[in-house]
């Protein structure tokens, strides 16, 4: 095999260029100089039993108040950005899973009756925007905090929610933390993201990045087997520019886009 040939193409941009970028005693990991992703290539990562496994000795509840104030990073300024826009009638309003029926109630104050949503659809009523903690784990906490807001929000998890109906749906906003470290696929899972989010909605993600951490080597991060991605500001820039999306940088490695209108978006493609 030629060296060429043993240098594994970006899993984000697909770029043929990657480079070795550090090893340690259980994996290496590459760095693409078109999208500056750092990444594990497969021949290091884990079965999905294996990767199940460690998951499962995951406990978070939002019994915890440090758990809490954790997804605030997140849940604040997303939540901040969904009080900005009147809410719009849901086809998902009457179930009693995603929040209750709002249908009956009168349209927010300040918000004339026949007004339009997010997804420029009318709305005769009240009724929240819909979310989707994509990757929630075992135990949903985030679509909690959205739930308790007023926002109705589904969840999925590849091994503990992965309910395929979840996904054949479009949403005003979706959540991701803690998760796009852990894709083997990232192109493929954020181009998801955009299927799954309406126009004008918002993809709010929280993962570590790689240019706040003090060293990789030194990196805490890094040396969880199941975590194959690592972020840096510049990969989301690159993201931001390749797909359109409007993008905000937040404290405590939190990322916001706002996906593009309809037009714009026809357009960018």
């Amino acid at each position: 095999m030629t060296k060429q040939e043993s240098i594994p193409n970006c899993p984000l941009c697909a770029s043929k260029a990657t480079e070795p970028f550090y090893r340690d005693r259980k994996r290496e990991f590459f760095q693409c100089p078109e999208c500056d992703l750092v990444f594990v290539p497969p021949e290091f990562h884990l079965s999905a039993e294996e990767e199940k496994a460690r998951y499962d000795f995951h406990s978070h509840s939002l019994a915890d108040s440090g758990y809490r104030n954790f997804l605030n990073r997140l849940f604040k300024p997303l939540e901040t950005k969904l009080r900005q826009y009147p809410p719009r009638q849901s086809l998902r309003s009457s179930s009693p899973s995603h929040g209750g029926d709002f249908l009956n109630s009168p349209p927010p104050e300040g918000c004339p009756k026949g007004g339009v949503g997010l997804d420029g659809a009318p709305f005769q009523s009240l009724s929240a925007l819909i979310g989707l903690d994509f990757g929630c784990g075992r135990e949903p906490t985030l679509s909690v905090l959205f739930e308790e807001a007023g926002f109705p929000c589904a969840n999925y998890d590849l091994h503990y929610f992965n309910d395929p109906a979840v996904l054949e749906t479009q949403y005003d906003f979706l959540t991701c933390s803690e998760t796009m470290e852990h894709f083997q696929n990232p192109r493929k899972e954020f181009e998801r993201f955009l299927r799954l989010v309406k126009p004008g909605g918002w993809i709010g993600i929280m993962t570590q990045l790689r240019d706040e951490a003090p060293s990789f080597e030194k990196w805490f991060y890094k040396d969880d087997a199941t975590h194959l991605c690592f972020f840096s500001k510049q990969t989301f820039q690159w993201l931001e520019k390749r797909y359109g999306p409007q993008l905000e940088f937040h404290p405590g490695g939190v990322i916001i886009f706002q996906t593009l209108e309809k037009t714009a978006r026809e357009s960018h493609e």
